[in-house]
């Protein structure tokens, strides 16, 4: 079934959710983090449900990153009320989920795209999949829970590298660090992502269940996301955010 900005099917109690922006690199705005928020909730619901995949339409991106026009023009309290927003919708929603959600990573997963595959609570890279947290040259810090969820994935030291380098990262070096589970050719990412599935619903759901919600205890703080969010709503009322968006929309390297 086909929707505004995404398509999804149930297939052998996989529930499939494809983000369809493929002009747009599948990009994040608000529109579409509302419709995947109702698209995971009616998995959630749905008893033939057993496990959600999450991918991207097309070969480049799985989401290259947050719809950026939309919150250029944003002050500090606005834009701390957008990112909050954003992480009760979706991004703390599918990290909470009681279900086990797969992030197929199909190509390029930037930014808010990254951070919504680490909310995931586990992800498939295909080999040409860059990821990185490219923030810093906007003049901003991940806003989606990418500070702390990278660490807690990666380790300190190596979040560090990528978070204040902005620098992307291939697959394979992902799946070194821990970022990815699996890296598979393009053509084996569907067959990949169900064999997966099929090995997560051998399991107890409730047992799956009651670990999702064990484990998350273990390295999630509700502090840390609360700060992440004041640092990034400071950013927006400095020079350098208007810079480093100025340079982005009219495509060129900023200068700080």
């Amino acid at each position: 079934m086909k929707g505004q900005l995404t398509w999804i099917e149930v297939r052998d109690s996989i529930g499939w959710i494809k983000i369809n922006r493929e002009n747009k690199l599948n990009a994040l705005n608000l529109e579409l983090i509302d419709e995947l928020h109702d698209r995971i909730i009616n998995f959630q619901k749905h008893s033939s449900v057993k496990v959600i995949a999450l991918t991207g339409k097309g070969k480049k991106a799985f989401v290259a990153g947050a719809d950026i026009s939309e919150f250029s023009g944003f002050k500090p309290q606005q834009a701390g009320a957008f990112a909050r927003r954003g992480n009760q919708v979706l991004f703390d929603l599918i990290a909470q989920l009681e279900k086990p959600v797969i992030a197929a990573i199909n190509g390029y997963a930037l930014g808010g795209g990254l951070e919504l595959a680490m909310s995931c609570h586990l992800r498939i890279a295909v080999q040409h999949a860059k990821l990185g947290l490219p923030e810093v040259s906007l003049g901003v810090i991940p806003g989606y829970g990418g500070t702390q969820r990278l660490p807690a994935l990666i380790g300190k030291g190596n979040a560090m590298e990528m978070i204040l380098t902005g620098d992307m990262i291939s697959a394979d070096k992902a799946l070194k660090l821990g970022l990815v589970n699996q890296v598979v050719p393009a053509e084996k990412l569907f067959e990949a992502t169900i064999t997966l599935a099929e090995r997560l619903m051998k399991n107890s759901p409730n047992s799956i269940k009651n670990a999702i919600k064990a484990i998350n205890a273990s390295d999630i703080t509700l502090n840390g996301f609360k700060d992440e969010n004041l640092q990034f709503s400071k950013c927006f009322g400095t020079t350098d955010f208007k810079k480093g968006v100025a340079a982005f929309l009219e495509k060129r390297k900023p200068e700080f």
